[in-house]
């Protein structure tokens, strides 16, 4: 009777289980994605400019959570998760967001995103990741809405300005990375709310003031590296794990100051120095598994999953209940076997390691040789030899390192969208190795730069690394930008966003390409010119190109100049034999751009790229190379036969390209030919600033206004007879200019 009891009990616990789980799948099954939400990602799409690497993403209709939308996740009828990290998107973040009030976490780093971050942010956000775009500005006031927020990460963005006091309700929060970007003023005081923060990184803004906010919070890193902070540093600070604090004003004596020190070099606690986190979403835990991605199975799977789920738990019932049976008797057996052995070892007292090793650790729970001994007659095995740790803390002397903003690729991948880097994709060679087109299976066209280096040591293998830190950072519309990498078993491979246009060098020099008009090249000159004062003034600590030439310089659809290879150049010593040799064949012709100072390129300063920008500039003017060997001997350098024209009216009319010399002012010539005189001054200490150069060219643009048609073709210009470089269907169509010799694409 009991036994019919028992059986009827556990046969309906198992109906009444299979009944709720049908019925969780039933609903799973025909849920539709809120409207309201549906229409905020359809929003986000049309920010993003419809961008191909969204797959299943639609304008009108459709549903995220069914159709499975790149990057979307759902719980239910709600989208919960979107990450979208590293697909090279572009555009803004639309308005809508803020209908996402189930979103948990929104991670959009490693973009090219611009403009103000949103106000209209999700107020239920745990993790937040915008680090590595473009955006300005500064926080959005909608972030002291945000309770439930955990992990925050702005970094290497161009945000701007003071801290706005949002952090209020942040208590929550548990790590915030603002690094590398150019916040500035004192830290705000709702900073002291961050109760249960741990991680805290604001390296390299413009933070000025003290950081008394900071005393009283239980950081583990706390990372205030190359700011204007001042005052006294909080004696709570040596208490944290892992602190950064160079780079800053503040006081080191007097009677004001502490009474304690930071050591300069103590032995680190962890095995490898952390670093400034890249991606503030952690391994949470999902809804999903596997694609990440809700998926809606059909009535036969429904029927299959509950019988399935029922014959599981039976069975895992039994497995159970025998391992639990088994276990307590190999246990038994094992505590008499050991009770055994135990009792035939001979006394002994407690090892302490003595040496070099252990020297270099606090010892203060160390047991003397007089110890008494344990557990009464016996002894137990003694423990595997420990060493404590002196410091809890890392040096502060030492630098953590900033993430790589780009993605990583396998070699497989490269080979696969390079066609095993065939012939047939090479776009050109320069004195770094091979260039190569590649597309891969979601319609992307990137560029591979397979770097061809001796065989490097682990030092010179985090130098390429750096290299690529830094590279990765680089975000300007007049720079070409690094979307990924690929590092590991020899190979040294750099994916660069493809210029679909032609090089400087072919414009100004191909015969088979159309003059530029003045106009034109005077807009050159200005992008190129804004690109370097980024890189001279923007960047931390300033990075100088150090082979800046027309070859390196592409002209993409719409004619925007697009310096490429920035940063790179300190790679050249790592480069192999046989790259070398063609660098030194490039070299020649190369010489007319090398300022006086330097005998070899690649060891540059911000002024010698001045001095080679000012050689660009006599280019564009003239349209003859910087060293042409077919020249007579006193005119094969082009900065040695202009230089003493440049300041003769007749003689520098003479000099321009014969191709624009009709459609340039005396007044907008006279002021060009003085820029350049002060970019190729010999003295380097003579030579300009970028800033100012930038203001120089504007304003010779706005001297040179429209450009008047004087007689022939020039008439026909100006009537409209001729096309226009801007117009879209002439850019579009790739008409202007054919394609380009192979030599000169990505020529460094």
């Amino acid at each position: 009777m009991l036994l019919c009891t028992m059986a009827k009990q556990r046969n309906l616990g198992l109906a009444t289980a299979a009944i709720l789980l049908f019925g969780v799948l039933f609903f799973q099954a025909f849920a539709r994605t809120d409207d309201l939400q549906v229409q905020a990602l359809r929003d986000l799409y049309r920010a993003l400019n419809s961008p191909t690497e969204l797959k299943n993403w639609k304008l009108e209709g459709g549903d995220p959570c069914e159709e499975l939308w790149t990057g979307v996740s759902c719980y239910q009828s709600s989208v919960t998760e979107i990450k979208l990290q590293g697909l090279n998107l572009t555009g803004n973040l639309g308005d809508q967001l803020v209908s996402l009030q189930h979103l948990k976490h929104l991670d959009l780093s490693s973009n090219h995103f611009h403009g103000e971050i949103p106000n209209s942010l999700p107020h239920n956000l745990t993790d937040l990741n915008l680090a590595c775009n473009n955006f300005t500005q500064s926080i959005p006031a909608s972030v002291s809405s945000m309770k439930h927020l955990r992990h925050l990460n702005l970094s290497q963005n161009l945000l701007s300005g003071p801290l706005a006091d949002v952090f209020g309700a942040s208590d929550n929060l548990i790590m915030m990375d603002l690094s590398h970007n150019k916040f500035s003023g004192d830290l705000p005081a709702s900073f002291r709310a961050l109760k249960n923060l741990t991680k805290l990184y604001l390296q390299s803004n413009e933070f000025t003031g003290s950081v008394i906010f900071l005393a009283d919070l239980h950081l583990h890193d706390l990372n205030i590296e190359d700011n204007h902070f001042s005052g006294v540093i909080p004696g709570s600070f040596q208490n944290i794990n892992n602190l950064w604090i160079g780079g800053n004003r503040f006081h080191s004596g007097g009677a004001d100051y502490l009474p304690w020190k930071f050591p300069t070099d103590v032995m680190p606690n962890i095995s490898s120095p952390p670093t400034t986190e890249s991606s503030a979403i952690e391994k949470y835990p999902s809804h999903e598994t596997g694609d990440n991605r809700k998926k809606r199975p059909g009535s036969g799977g429904i029927v299959i999953m509950v019988v399935g789920a029922v014959l599981t738990l039976f069975g895992a019932s039994v497995y159970i209940t025998f391992r639990i049976r088994r276990s307590q008797k190999q246990t038994l057996d094992s505590v008499r076997g050991s009770i055994s052995s135990l009792q035939s070892l001979p006394i002994s007292a407690p090892q302490v390691t003595t040496g070099p090793l252990a020297a270099q650790y606090d010892s203060p729970d160390s047991s003397s040789s007089d110890s008494p001994p344990l557990i009464s007659s016996w002894q137990l095995p003694p423990a595997p030899t420990m060493t404590l740790k002196m410091s809890k803390r890392r040096s502060f002397s030492k630098k953590c390192k900033i993430p790589i903003c780009a993605k990583h690729y396998t070699v497989a991948e490269l080979q696969l969208a390079t066609s095993n880097f065939s012939p047939g994709n090479l776009l050109g060679e320069g004195t770094l190795g091979s260039v190569y087109r590649a597309d891969f299976p979601d319609g992307q066209i990137l560029a591979v730069k397979n770097i061809k280096t001796v065989a490097l040591s682990i030092t010179e293998e985090e130098q390429f690394m750096d290299v690529i830190r830094t590279a990765s950072r680089l975000r300007h519309p007049n720079i070409v930008a690094l979307i990924g990498y690929c590092v590991g078993h020899g190979n040294h491979l750099l994916v660069y966003e493809y210029i679909r246009n032609v090089t400087l060098d072919d414009a100004l020099h191909n015969v088979l390409c159309m003059p530029l008009t003045w106009s034109l090249r005077l807009r050159i000159g200005i992008g190129i010119a804004r690109a370097l004062n980024y890189l001279h003034t923007s960047c931390v600590p300033p990075i100088t190109h150090s082979n800046l030439k027309a070859a390196n310089i592409l002209l993409d659809e719409d004619l925007n100049p697009r310096i490429c290879d920035c940063g790179l150049a300190v790679l050249r010593p790592l480069a192999s034999n046989s790259v070398k040799i063609k660098a030194s064949e490039m070299a020649i012709e190369d010489s007319g751009y090398v300022a006086p100072e330097h005998v070899k390129r690649g060891s540059g300063n911000p002024k010698a790229d001045i001095y080679s920008f000012g050689v660009l500039l006599l280019e564009l003017l003239t349209g003859r190379r910087p060293f042409d060997s077919s020249k007579p001997k006193g005119e094969q350098s082009l900065v040695e036969w202009s230089s003493s024209k440049l300041h003769d009216s007749e003689s520098l009319l003479d000099m321009v390209d014969p191709t624009i010399k009709r459609t340039i002012s005396s007044r907008a010539l006279s002021s060009y030919a003085d820029i350049i005189s002060q970019c190729i001054q010999p003295e380097k200490e003579f030579r300009p600033q970028m800033a100012e150069v930038v203001q120089s060219l504007v304003s010779v643009l706005h001297k040179s206004g429209p450009e008047k048609a004087k007689s022939g073709k020039d008439k026909a210009t100006a009537e409209g007879n001729e096309v226009d470089p801007f117009e879209r269907s002439f850019r579009s169509t790739n008409s202007r200019f054919f394609a380009s010799p192979t030599a000169s694409y990505y020529s460094i």
